[in-house]
């Protein structure tokens, strides 16, 4: 009996616990990065020219938001440098060190969990080609479009690399690639989404309409 109740709340704390208190210090990591709120104007320009690129931070460093708005309004989540324990227990999503930063030549890689400590890719399945990705910086916006999803295996690490599935290969456009356990409750294998940059913006110069209703 007394086994039985300790599963119980083993189970209680890693399928309920873990979301409350990750998803609480994923929403400050958001607030603590203090960015200003962006404008709103009528006709925000889309530019496909080259965008700002940042250096690549520290470890454990938060320097970017996701925004899927697929996975509704408020879906906001902090990238923070790294894939370890340290950052996808805590701090939503993390991005493989040595891969492209956002908007940059090659493949800006993430992951994180789909189930437990917050779950920011819990809904990874519902995305359809097309759909945008939006990773803004403090002072850019960079809106990525699906362009693919697949399943691996977790040695398949060529799906990170700076043209996916073509590890030798020499990067010539901005891609972002989403990675997280298959199936749910599993770590078996790996889903993958991939993505290219449709195009950028600065921050002051409003919001991507993909984030305020358009397509």
């Amino acid at each position: 009996m007394t086994l039985g109740v300790l599963i119980g709340l083993f189970v209680v704390w890693q399928l309920w616990w873990t979301d409350v208190a990750a998803g609480q210090e994923q929403a400050q990591a958001v607030a603590d990065l203090g960015w200003e709120e962006p404008v709103t104007v009528p006709e925000p320009v889309e530019r496909t020219d080259a965008p700002p690129v940042l250096e690549e931070p520290e470890e454990l460093t938060t320097f970017a938001t996701l925004q899927v708005p697929r996975w509704g309004e408020d879906y906001v989540q902090p990238i923070t440098q790294g894939v370890g324990q340290d950052v996808l227990d805590h701090l939503g999503v993390g991005h493989y060190p040595g891969t492209a930063m956002p908007g940059g030549v090659g493949n800006h890689a993430v992951a994180a969990h789909r189930v437990t400590y917050g779950k920011p890719f819990n809904r990874v399945a519902e995305l359809e080609l097309g759909d945008p990705l939006v990773v803004r910086t403090e002072d850019t916006w960079y809106v990525y479009r699906v362009t693919s999803t697949e399943i691996v295996l977790p040695h398949q690490v060529e799906v990170i690399a700076p043209v996916p599935g073509e590890p030798e290969a020499v990067p010539t456009e901005r891609r972002m690639t989403l990675t997280t356990c298959h199936p749910m409750f599993s770590a078996e294998e790996r889903f993958i989404v991939h993505a290219e940059l449709d195009h950028w913006m600065p921050v002051a110069d409003g919001t991507p309409a993909a984030l305020d209703g358009g397509a």
